[in-house]
Parts: C-alpha cells; structure tokens; sequence
C-alpha cells in the first residue's frame, strides 16, 4: 500500500499532506481492510499500452506541428456546456445522444451531464474506457466548470462557456 501512495504522489495525483495523512493511516493500521481504504479512491495505475498509446499521439501531435512549421502541439478540443435550456446531455457514438464523438475508444453512451442549481454535474454512463475529469476517473457525479479538461476514452476536451474564449461544441477536431 505505501508503494502504491509513493507511486501516486509521484505522479502528482497526491499533495504532499495527503501523502503524509495516508502513509500515517497506513502504519496505523490494524487490519487488512484498512489498508485498502487508505487508497481505495486512487485513480487505477495506467496500464502501460494506454501509456506508450499517450505517448504515441503525443509525438505524432508534435511531429505534425513541427511539420507545419509551428513547434507546438495542436490544442485540445474544446466542448462548450449545453445551451440554458437544456438540463440533461448525453454524449456518446450513438445517434440518440446530444453530443455525438466518432471516436472508437469512446462508447455508444458514454457520459451525462445534468444541470443542478450549483452547475454542471458530470457522471459516466457505464462506459468501457471510462470517463475522467482532469485526470481523475469519475465513478459518480462530479461538478464540471469552465477549463476543466475531460476524457471520454482517449478524447480529451476542455470545457468551456461560449463567449469565454474557450469553446458541448467541437472546435478544434
């Protein structure tokens, strides 16, 4: 367990406090479930093809950009928030849904959003690749806000509000 704390903090999924808080609930610990709620809300370690797939696209983003003579990385895709009007948005392959993705690593409903009197929430419907919101997997629903870059499988967006300059709408891919 505290390889695992170790290997997160590592990865900046965990802040200095918290790695101590946890190292200090782990030594404490008296039992084997115990141990496990130290880390059970952890992101899951990556497996290593979605790692050099990462990697992967990364390069050939960079080399594209190179190519065309910029030595940056094309943006991220940016999704607006659904128009006022609307409290529940689907995303998705499937023609059923609001937002429509053509991406294969993404599911046929892949993810919701539901408005509440705080904001957007975000949920995953059960996906196969998963959902994750700035990184971290989203099991149940979770607020979403202006500039937080979300997945759906390996398609990354930033959401945004129009007129923000960042922009459910797919600009940029």
């Amino acid at each position: 367990m505290i390889s695992q704390l170790s290997e997160r903090y590592a990865e900046g999924r965990l802040t200095h406090d918290t790695l101590d808080q946890r190292l200090g609930a782990a030594l404490k610990a008296r039992y084997r479930h115990d141990l496990e709620a130290v880390v059970a809300d952890l992101p899951s370690r990556r497996r290593l093809g979605s790692t050099v797939a990462a990697c992967w696209n990364r390069g050939r983003t960079t080399l594209a950009g190179m190519m065309a003579g910029s030595s940056r990385p094309a943006p991220a895709r940016l999704l607006s928030f659904p128009p006022d009007g609307q409290s529940r948005f689907t995303i998705g392959r499937d023609a059923g849904c609001d937002m429509v993705l053509p991406d294969p690593t993404i599911s046929r409903w892949h993810a919701g959003l539901k408005r509440e009197a705080s904001g957007w929430m975000l949920d995953d419907l059960g996906s196969t690749n998963g959902t994750r919101l700035n990184g971290w997997r989203v099991r149940a629903w979770v607020p979403v806000r202006d500039g937080d870059m979300v997945s759906f499988g390996a398609a990354t967006y930033v959401f945004g509000r129009p007129g923000s300059g960042r922009g459910l709408s797919q600009a940029g891919g």
